[in-house]
């Protein structure tokens, strides 16, 4: 079967697909709700087999150019790539391209020009959720304040859309000052918490914070509690698993911003499967920013973000 896509020619045999998915890691729940959201794409679109080859960490560049590469010499139908450095990765999709085995990218951005350089990018609009996070902590603190904002790891394109989406709305504001604003988590848990307890001076004086993905939130919500002073800094967060939902509502996080990881997962598979088997696709696929709240959480549109966190435990 001969498929045509702009200037590129794809030929696979009448046989199931086998589709690569590389996140950018393992650890945060985020990408167990992506596997599970894959796994339901791959069984709505039928005769797909998923493989799930992560980094061990979201720090480790070199480990996930090499599984697209081993990606790309077994031969695989299509590679669904969340990109940990936005530019380190761009020749081993160009490899994969012009090996016919077309890319697509979720979650985080990479250089280059959906339909030219890969097929489609899936995942939410990362700019406008920071803007998201901003004004809800600028409402938080009524306009004025101390803040700290705890980066995440360099080079990740959503992560730093997400920072600089922040920042866009903070530096408006007169009466808010941002006491940091260039410190990075690390990629684990264990180190965002280290990073977070290193400021502990700058906490103190701080009246809010915000962490621009889940492992940054989840080390700075550990370090708060070790520190005694959860629920004494009002705290914007992102994403919404089962452990931040419940530092949600002990008021130890005011504001998580999320979106669907499930959605992004079955949302990727269905494209790229969708795009291999002749069908039209779109060059970009938004999946939606959510503001979720104590007062929010029994809406049924929030409580399906949080539910496949739960499932995928």
């Amino acid at each position: 079967m001969i498929l045509m896509s702009g200037l590129q020619t794809y030929l696979f045999p009448q046989e199931k697909l086998r589709i690569a998915i590389v996140p950018k890691g393992k650890e945060a729940h985020f990408w167990k709700s992506v596997y599970a959201g894959a796994k339901i794409g791959a069984v709505t679109s039928k005769d797909v087999e998923i493989i799930w080859k992560s980094p061990k960490t979201e720090e480790d560049i070199a480990q996930q150019i090499s599984i697209v590469e081993q990606c790309i010499n077994e031969g695989v139908s299509g590679i669904v790539l969340s990109p940990i450095d936005n530019n380190a990765l761009v020749g081993s999709v160009s490899r994969a391209m012009k090996n016919k085995i077309p890319v697509l990218i979720f979650d985080s951005a990479i250089k280059g020009t959906p339909g030219k350089d890969f097929i489609s990018f899936v995942g939410i609009d990362n700019r406008k959720a920071g803007n998201l996070a901003g004004e809800n902590l600028i409402k938080l603190l009524k306009g004025k304040g101390k803040i700290v904002l705890l980066r995440y790891v360099k080079g990740q394109g959503n992560i730093t859309e997400r920072e600089e989406g922040f920042l866009e709305v903070i530096d408006k504001e007169r009466g808010i000052q941002l006491i940091v604003k260039d410190q990075y988590a690390g990629g684990s848990i264990d180190e965002a918490k280290k990073v977070s307890i290193d400021l502990l001076k700058q906490l103190k004086e701080a009246d809010g914070i915000f962490c621009p993905n889940e492992i940054s939130t989840m080390g700075m919500l550990l370090a708060l509690r070790d520190t005694k002073l959860a629920c004494k800094i009002k705290f914007v967060g992102f994403d919404a698993t089962l452990p931040l939902i419940e530092a949600l509502k002990n008021g130890e996080i005011n504001t998580l911003i999320a979106h669907d990881p499930s959605r992004i997962g079955h949302q990727s598979v269905k494209t790229i499967v969708d795009y291999i088997r002749g069908e039209k696709i779109s060059l970009k696929i938004d999946t939606g920013v959510y503001e979720v709240t104590r007062d929010n959480l029994n809406d049924p549109v929030i409580q399906k973000l949080y539910s496949m966190s739960f499932k995928s435990e």
